[in-house]
């Protein structure tokens, strides 16, 4: 089993050392959160909550995620990072695309991709993407993305997308894995599709139901669980060693958390008592 770090909600000024400590202590990666801008008044809610409120304010920073990667590989080793999630039909491919080569190259390939569709559409009608088709914009993004990332001449003409042999450069030092987050049916289809899928905060018997479907997903696609990644939050009601042996006897390959999250509940939490949350939960779980 590996293990995630999740960093989001805290200040930009503490992911160095948070990345160094979780380094340090085992963690096998740093996943970051995403949101391009939070509106004044929200036209929809929340999708992830019964409330429909979103589990951040719109005082919560939000870092453009490739930036903050490359600065906290400078004082990492060997550490990796992926978004969790990345709202990807809100850009555009190409700018995407030459963020993460470099942003690859500046970390030694300690990246990975992951993706969500996004659910404000606010955030699309800022940037200039369309909202209502993000689904199949955001599969053509990745068809692209995947041709510039090669280095060699690429071209491509799609719905979204349409042009003449292009180069990009720097490419990435090895391939970016692509994970895919959400639990609807057509993102557990899209993630059969690529490397991984990123799972929502469940109970341990609404991620086994989850599961069940995704591995019947990759047999209907001619795969089985080798080489796929399951990235999950760890379940309210994983609490012991044994309970996360259980989740990676169902595949899963990566539990993500965010060891002060209780206390933060109650207010904020100082960056010397994550850094001991850290080491606490590593003791337990990790070493």
């Amino acid at each position: 089993m590996q293990y995630g770090l999740s960093i989001a909600f805290s200040a930009p000024s503490e992911y160095s050392a948070l990345a160094r400590a979780a380094e340090d202590a085992g963690f096998s990666w740093v996943t970051l959160a995403d949101h391009l801008l939070y509106p004044q008044q929200l036209s929809v809610p929340y999708p992830y909550t019964p409330d429909g409120k979103p589990r951040f304010a719109d005082s919560d920073a939000f870092p453009e995620p490739w930036t903050a990667i490359t600065a906290m590989a400078q004082h990492t080793r060997h550490i990796r990072f992926y978004t969790n999630i990345y709202v990807l039909p809100a850009r555009n491919a190409f700018h995407v695309a030459k963020a993460l080569s470099t942003t690859a190259v500046f970390t030694e390939g300690r990246i990975a991709l992951g993706v969500g569709m996004g659910w404000m559409p606010e955030e699309f009608a800022a940037s200039g993407q369309p909202f209502g088709r993000r689904g199949r914009h955001a599969d053509e993004m990745l068809a692209v993305m995947k041709k510039l990332w090669t280095g060699e001449w690429a071209e491509h003409h799609g719905e979204f997308y349409d042009f003449a042999p292009v180069r990009m450069l720097p490419a990435p030092p090895q391939p970016i894995p692509v994970f895919i987050g959400g639990i609807s049916e057509p993102a557990m289809k899209r993630a059969v599709r690529h490397d991984g899928w990123i799972s929502d905060l469940h109970t341990m018997a609404e991620l086994k139901e989850l599961l069940d479907r995704m591995w019947s997903l990759r047999a209907e696609h001619g795969a089985g669980r080798d080489g796929f990644q399951v990235l999950c939050f760890n379940p309210l009601d994983a609490v012991t060693p044994e309970s996360h042996a259980r989740l990676e006897s169902w595949g899963v390959t990566t539990i993500t958390t965010m060891p002060w999250a209780r206390e933060a509940l109650q207010g904020p939490v100082s960056l010397a008592r994550k850094l001991q949350s850290i080491q606490e939960f590593s003791a337990i779980f990790i070493r």
